[in-house]
């Protein structure tokens, strides 16, 4: 039976603009909109983030930026953070294992998950980038998590909505679904492209008739 690993942010829950707002509350002197930020920094780890707007701005951040940051996301995942559309009825749907696997740190994920309603789907099978000291697009996060499954990387397949994500799945030599919630065009690293995670099933579906 196939192992569904699933990307966290932009895929089973709607943190990208809130994670993207923080910024912006953070950091007045940047002259950008959450689309546009977004489009910047999608699937970028939190480090990258920082180096590059210490390069815009011409000196690095405060040495409390992090913590800042976090304490901001956080309150506004408590306000506003809903899981993606239709992720609770794809997920109750499956009866393959899963599991998460996020470039964010534990303490994040494990916090968006319960206040969407989600950690009973995944238990501890939650495993994130600061666990192993690489981030996508370095495949390390996905072996990880299949040793942690006990499952071999071809009976994976990962669900991501970034490039960095369906390139980590590729360098794993795991098939990926590539999840656009605003219509795109197809990756040629995904196996296969939904619009609604709904969908989903109907992927797994083709690929256990096919095995």
């Amino acid at each position: 039976m196939l192992c569904l690993i699933f990307d966290l942010d932009g895929t089973l829950v709607d943190s990208e603009p809130l994670a993207t707002q923080a910024f912006l509350d953070l950091l007045p002197q940047l002259d950008d909109t959450v689309p546009g930020l977004m489009r910047r920094y999608t699937g970028l780890q939190f480090a990258q983030v920082v180096a590059d707007l210490s390069t815009r701005f011409g000196q690095p951040l405060p040495d409390d930026f992090e913590a800042s940051y976090r304490t901001r996301v956080a309150q506004l995942y408590d306000t506003s953070l809903a899981p993606m559309p239709g992720v609770i009825e794809m997920l109750s749907a499956l009866q393959s294992p899963k599991c998460v696997a996020s470039n964010g740190p534990v303490s994040k994920m494990s916090h968006g998950l319960r206040v969407t309603g989600l950690t009973d789907f995944f238990g501890d099978k939650v495993f994130s980038a600061y666990q192993v000291g690489q981030w996508k697009p370095e495949p390390h996060l996905f072996l990880h998590a299949a040793r942690a499954m006990n499952v071999s990387p071809e009976m994976c397949l990962v669900i991501e909505d970034s490039d960095a994500g369906l390139q980590a799945a590729k360098a794993a030599g795991m098939r990926a679904v590539q999840f656009s919630p605003v219509p795109a065009r197809k990756s040629d690293l995904a196996y296969a492209q939904v619009f609604d995670l709904r969908d989903l099933a109907h992927v797994v579906q083709n690929l256990a008739h096919a095995a």
